[in-house]
Order: structure tokens, then sequence, then C-alpha cells
């Protein structure tokens, strides 16, 4: 049986705007996700999917409901030990690559580790390079961002992700800013990663094509989770099967 590594519960999320107005982001989530899953989530602008997902980065905190991540429970976190969280637990790749723009590389991948501290320079170089390699980056250790395509930036920023073994890999449309053949590349390595590497994965995206690549997808809307339904692949086409929840 897989290890349970994400148990969400009745989930809340409301924003107060001012005395008078309040709105609820999430009514209500429930969720569960195990390691070695890969799971799309997706919805209209204002579903609920975005705060959903800051939650489970520790980026948000609700305001009733449960979360417990690989067996921490986020409620009796400070944010000093929050943030701590997001480094060790918690890989992040975003639709922006957010890399530092003067740093190459190599030096981008091994930034979390610096912040973690501890780890000799030989173990961090060590380490970012045979990421870069597991990317597909080989030999473009020392290129600045400005010197890779942007496909190659994300590849980067999933290295970087993954230089802490985090239990999670969080991806916030990871190909947004990508185009089809880089889509395809990125999506593809995404599959590797979690298929024979066993890296559990959960990614907001609002592209059907890019879903089906993962193995189940969560629907949301109006702050609720409407369908949560397993992605069924074949060599000639790929389906999602509804369930009513």
């Amino acid at each position: 049986m897989k290890k349970r590594i994400i148990e969400i519960k009745e989930l809340e999320k409301i924003y107060h705007l001012s005395e008078e107005v309040s709105v609820k982001a999430l009514k209500g989530v429930s969720f569960n996700f195990n390691e070695g899953e890969f799971v799309s989530i997706m919805g209209a602008s204002g579903s609920g999917k975005s705060t959903f997902m800051n939650i489970l980065g520790f980026l948000d905190t609700p305001t009733t409901g449960s979360y417990i991540l690989d067996g921490i429970d986020g409620s009796t976190l400070n944010s000093d030990q929050k943030a701590e969280i997001r480094n060790r637990k918690i890989g992040f790749v975003f639709q922006g690559f957010n890399l530092l723009s003067r740093t190459s590389a190599i030096e981008n991948v091994e930034l979390p580790l610096m912040y973690k501290g501890g780890i000799p320079l030989n173990e961090m170089s060590r380490k970012s390079r045979e990421l870069l390699d597991l990317v597909g980056l080989s030999g473009r250790y020392m290129h600045h961002p400005n010197k890779l395509s942007g496909g190659e930036q994300q590849r980067v920023a999933i290295a970087r992700a993954l230089v802490n073994d985090p239990a999670i890999l969080l991806a916030d449309e990871p190909t947004g800013n990508l185009d089809s053949k880089n889509t395809e590349e990125i999506m593809k390595l995404f599959t590797n990663l979690n298929k024979e590497l066993g890296i559990s994965i959960v990614m907001v995206t609002h592209e059907p094509d890019v879903a089906a690549y993962s193995d189940r997808i969560v629907m949301f809307k109006d702050g609720l989770i409407i369908n949560d339904s397993p992605v069924i692949k074949s060599k000639n086409k790929t389906k999602v099967v509804k369930k009513k929840l």
C-alpha cells in the first residue's frame, strides 16, 4: 500500500475584503494524495484551484479544516517552520521559471541547498550536475538563463525543485510560457520523473492536453471539487473517466 503524502479534510478559505465583504474561495474541500501519483488540478479562473495550491505549498493558511503533508499537521506550524517545510518537503515549479538572471544554471539549482546549509560545496555541485544531466542539460551547467531557451529554463527550474529530494513536486502552470514543442518535451520529462523515479507531482493547468499526461484530474468549480477522476490512457486516445462525488 502506497504512503499517503497529503490528507486534506473539510478545507475552507475565506478572504475578508472589507468589514462587509467576504469571499469564500474554498468551501469544505477534502483531498487525498498518495506517494507516486501524478495529479492535475483544473478549473476556471476563480474556481479555487490557485488558493488550493497555495495552501498545499504552505504559501497560504486555511481558515478551517486540516492539512497534513507527509505526516506533518500544517496547523501546528509557525511561519518559520512552514518556510523550513517548503524548503525540505516541497519542490516548486512555476510558469515564469523564477530563475536568477545573473546566475548560472548550476548555481540556480544549488540555491535551495545553500539555504538548507551544512552541505559541502563539492556535494552541492555534484548533486546539481546530476540533476541537470537528468533533465537533459548536460554541458549547459554554466549557461545563464538568457542563454537558454524557455524549455531549457524550465528544465533548470525542475532540477532546482528536485535538489532537496522533496516529498512532492508542485507545478503551477509549468507549460504556460512554452510553445507546443517545448510543452510536449516538458510534459514527457514530468512523466518520466513520475514513472521512472516515482516522483509525486501535483500540477495546476488549464490545458486539457497537458492534464492528459497525468494519471488523475481533479476539477474545481466555485470553491468545490466537482470531479476527481482517473485518466485512462491507450496508444490511440486518452480518456478522463468522470465520476460523481
